[in-house]
């Protein structure tokens, strides 16, 4: 980052005031009528309710409308093990992002947990507090045990987002760019370099939409996971098969895709000219890909590409899914967000892309003209039909496999004279 933009930056935390992130009172407090309701003594007679139902919490305050992003900052945004404190910042822009486009709140929580154990239990007891829990910057493996462990814990959702998020919007593009391609997710080889939270949430939601454990070949530092490896986690166990390729060179050959949540610059020219006709390339290490868009497209015009970078076509950001996932989910009170709420987000993500675009999201983006071809498999974060198609959707999945504890639309019933 050069000098001018650490400044801009440090300067847009600073002023005018500390943080990205603030309080605000949602009701009328100008009268000493007011102030009687909001506390005593009218707030008693709420707290009768809940005390009665615990279900009313979700009518009589901000429970259902109120997410923790909490983190251990043991990998806070690719900056590695900084920990919880140095994490605010990312947490506090996770709650921009929530409020910005899904008009959910928000209250950061920094975890300074010496096990995972530690930080389970205390996520445990703030849990009452939400509508759901957001996990996020937590490095792998231990994010798998301490997500499992909260679901079952919890009656609220439980979600890590750089596992499931990036999954579900690699899905979405995924989907989408194979159908360009004139090929099926149940047939290609899969190449997934990375084996941490975000490669193998991707793998296993992949798996569950149709694409075969055994064409999918899960790459990390060491090479290509094989079942004759005794160096593995239960995790990266799950994706481990006889094969002969051993190298990611290996791997490569005859890939008609290829994932990358790795590292920069690891993919080389060589191997991208290995893969199969009409490949698939989702480069997605951030700011710089395993392979620059410029070089790839220059050894393969029959590729579809897309980057974790907003200045090349076919962004994959998490904005897409997890604030959409989460309005969902709260409008129906879901007691969790499941694999079939996760694949109903990204086929609606994937359907929407297909769509025409409106105008005002070619003028927001400096566009003349936008449409669904290789430059445009995933929906713009800015489109302003997401809130109302994702959420609903989402929603409606969760109704379906009985997660749901309201209906959808969300209603608010008048209180019992």
């Amino acid at each position: 980052m050069s000098d001018k933009l650490k400044a801009e930056a440090l300067d847009y935390h600073l002023q005018p005031r500390p943080g990205k992130i603030r309080v605000e009172i949602s009701k009328p407090c100008n009268t000493q009528k007011d102030l009687s309701l909001a506390y005593t003594p009218g707030v008693a007679e709420p707290v009768r309710e809940i005390a009665a139902e615990p279900d009313n919490a979700y009518l009589y305050t901000a429970k259902g409308n109120l997410v923790a992003v909490i983190t251990d900052g043991s990998a806070v945004l690719g900056l590695g093990r900084v920990g919880a404190l140095a994490g605010k910042p990312v947490m506090e822009g996770k709650g921009v992002l929530f409020k910005r486009f899904a008009d959910i709140d928000v209250f950061d929580i920094e975890v300074d947990s010496d096990s995972s154990e530690a930080f389970i239990d205390t996520v445990t007891r703030i849990a009452p507090t939400f509508g759901g829990i957001n996990l996020e910057d937590i490095a792998a493996p231990a994010c798998f045990e301490i997500e499992k462990a909260l679901q079952q814990r919890l009656d609220i959702p439980v979600f890590h987002d750089d596992q499931h998020g990036t999954a579900i919007i690699i899905a979405a593009g995924l989907i989408n760019a194979l159908e360009l391609q004139g090929k099926s997710l149940d047939a290609v080889k899969i190449v997934c370099l990375g084996a941490g939270a975000a490669g193998i949430a991707s793998m296993r939601l992949l798996s569950a939409m149709g694409a075969k454990r055994d064409n999918i070949f899960l790459v990390d530092r060491k090479g290509v996971i094989h079942s004759e490896r005794d160096d593995l986690n239960i995790y990266k166990q799950e994706f481990a098969h006889p094969t002969a390729e051993r190298t990611l060179a290996d791997a490569m050959r005859g890939a008609d895709v290829f994932i990358g949540v790795s590292g920069p610059d690891l993919i080389s020219r060589d191997m991208l000219l290995s893969m199969a006709d009409k490949p698939v390339v989702f480069a997605l290490s951030n700011p710089d890909p395993e392979i620059r868009p410029e070089l790839a497209l220059a050894a393969r015009q029959d590729l579809i590409m897309a980057t974790g970078r907003s200045d090349y076509p076919n962004q994959v950001n998490n904005v897409l899914g997890f604030p959409f996932i989460f309005r969902g989910a709260l409008d129906v009170r879901a007691s969790a967000i499941n694999q079939a709420m996760q694949i109903a987000c990204a086929r609606a993500l994937g359907a929407l892309a297909r769509e025409p675009v409106p105008a005002e999201i070619l003028t927001a983006y400096r566009l003349d003209t936008l449409a669904f071809g290789p430059d445009y498999i995933i929906p713009k974060p800015l489109d302003p039909r997401l809130i109302d198609i994702v959420p609903a959707a989402v929603a409606q999945a969760a109704i379906a496999t009985g997660v749901a504890r309201a209906p959808y639309p969300p209603h608010y019933p008048s209180p019992q004279a």
